[in-house]
């Protein structure tokens, strides 16, 4: 093994050169400045391609997997306690309740430290790369934020498993930018005043991340020098590198990307629509042909005002055409069908509603529904190597920063809500809507005979990842309201001497506080007046 990161970094660059190529090509024909061609500088142009439904996609794509991923105004995980302490708290009256108001502030906490350090505008980056490249990684910083690093700046060792054990992120940064004391030890106290032009040139700056049986340790490196001071530790499952991947290929230390599964369209599309554009500004040049032989000069069609009367035959003037009309048409139907196909794949809005005049609201959900199951795979790989990740390590900062109170780690651990889950919760309510549908014609005589109300709006509730705690009445809260009516409608049929037998019965010193005592109370007050 190579004794320096720069060493092991070339060695690791080999087995990561072919993912990166075929990001690039991907990148070509979506949105270029993601993976910018080898050797790409600041004064360098970026490719420009002919079609834009390869970029509109990604975005579109990016955006989706966002919001599902890091909803807004609610938090994507729930803190659980163990199943025998929950079982134990259960059976001491209101503790249950005080816990899960607990937990629920530290969720808050969680998803306020999300929204005020901007991880998400890093997180809809790195999903755009991952979309595209099929690799980022993520690095949550300890002042709060979070960093992407593209594929052409890192490489990754994973196990066969898919574990990683290495990485290695590469930044150019100016000698200038380094601390006055580091730049003296890594490059020598006089390095700034013998080479006048070295704040213009850069360093190759070699962040290594290795796993150990234990923890995680990284250091900095320079000018194959390590950095002073550079040096740290992080726990085994609360490191801030985060490396995502789209696909796990097992064997393979990095993923492939969704847009090489599409690659084969876009390139035909952007071929045909080059063809098209190109054709399209030949045909629309305007080009008039005098016949040298004729009655006809040219100097007479070319100086003659609009509407005028000239001496000359029509058959001596004719307008150049390319002829290519049927051509072009087969062109177009062969881009619309790539377009279509391309449009199913990103999941755009106008793949979801199909062409026609009669196009039921319930078709539209249920293709929707189809577009959405087919992330399934992703949100399974994405709650597991980033949200979980991602939520972990920030507890961990928040803690070590006095931001929440130490969390027991044996007996509460953090569940991902969204993503796949929420899926599960949309399959689920749609089955709901169809039972409530499918019973409706019976008359509502029979669903309220049959059919339990408050359970059916609690599980709607939970497939909506709405919390029902406190919105809806419980059995007993209904109840006692029910006795409360038909207690003050005896009231006011009695009259005062009624309203005193049902206030004596409901006096909390005679221990009558609940629903039965108000049925007793009302039953009271009917016989005394009968």
């Amino acid at each position: 093994m190579a004794t320096t990161a720069a060493g092991r970094y070339s060695q690791l660059v080999a087995g990561r050169q072919s993912f990166l190529d075929r990001a690039r090509d991907a990148a070509r024909l979506t949105i270029p400045s993601l993976m910018p061609p080898d050797g790409h500088n600041a004064t360098s142009t970026l490719p420009t391609p002919f079609q834009g439904i390869g970029a509109r996609g990604v975005n579109n794509l990016a955006s989706k997997l966002l919001l599902a991923l890091l909803p807004p105004n609610s938090p994507f995980f729930r803190m659980v306690l163990d199943d025998l302490t929950m079982q134990k708290l259960t059976g001491r009256p209101g503790m249950r309740a005080e816990v899960e108001k607990g937990l629920n502030i530290i969720e808050r906490a969680v998803m306020t430290e999300i929204e005020s350090s901007a991880i998400r505008v890093s997180a809809f980056e790195a999903l755009k790369h991952l979309i595209n490249d099929g690799n980022a990684l993520c690095y949550l910083m300890p002042d709060g934020g979070m960093r992407v690093f593209p594929l052409n700046r890192y490489v990754v060792h994973r196990d066969p498993m898919g574990n990683v054990l290495e990485i290695i992120t590469q930044e150019t940064v100016a000698p200038s930018a380094l601390d006055p004391k580091i730049r003296d030890a890594v490059l020598g106290p006089q390095v700034m005043n013998t080479n006048p032009e070295s704040t213009e040139k850069t360093l190759d700056l070699f962040t290594h991340i290795r796993r150990n049986p234990k923890q995680w340790t990284v250091y900095q490196e320079v000018a194959g020098k390590k950095v002073p001071g550079t040096d740290g530790q992080y726990p085994l499952n609360k490191t801030p590198w985060i490396p995502l991947r789209w696909t796990k290929i097992d064997g393979e230390s990095y993923g492939r990307g969704y847009v090489e599964e599409y690659i084969g369209d876009l390139r035909s599309l952007e071929a045909l629509t080059q063809a098209i554009v190109e054709g399209s500004a030949a045909a629309a040049k305007v080009l008039f042909l005098v016949n040298p032989n004729g009655t006809t000069t040219i100097k007479t069609v070319s100086t003659s005002p609009n509407g005028a009367v000239m001496a000359g035959r029509a058959e001596d003037v004719s307008v150049l055409q390319l002829e290519k009309f049927n051509d072009f048409r087969i062109a177009f139907q062969t881009i619309e069908m790539i377009q279509q196909r391309l449009a199913f794949a990103f999941m755009l809005n106008t793949a979801v509603q199909r062409n026609g005049e009669r196009v039921t609201a319930e078709e539209i959900r249920y293709m929707a529904g189809e577009l959405e199951d087919a992330l399934g795979g992703v949100y399974s790989i994405l709650s597991q190597e980033f949200q979980f990740p991602l939520v972990t390590r920030l507890i961990h900062q928040m803690e070590r920063s006095g931001k929440i109170p130490p969390l027991p780690r044996d007996l509460m651990r953090p569940t991902i809500t969204t993503g796949l889950e929420a899926l599960g919760r949309g399959h689920d309510l749609n089955k709901l809507r169809t039972m409530l549908a499918e019973i409706a014609p019976l008359g509502p005589e029979v669903i309220s005979q049959f059919l339990n109300v408050g359970d059916y709006i609690n599980r709607v509730g939970t497939s909506l990842g709405i919390d029902t705690a406190g919105l809806i009445k419980s059995q007993e809260e209904i109840a006692n309201a029910q006795m409360e009516a038909r207690a003050q409608a005896l009231v006011e049929k009695l009259g005062p001497k009624g309203m005193d037998i049902v206030r004596d019965q409901m006096n909390p010193a005679n221990g009558n506080t609940n629903g039965p005592q108000i049925e007793a109370a009302a039953q009271a007050a009917a016989q005394a007046g009968q």
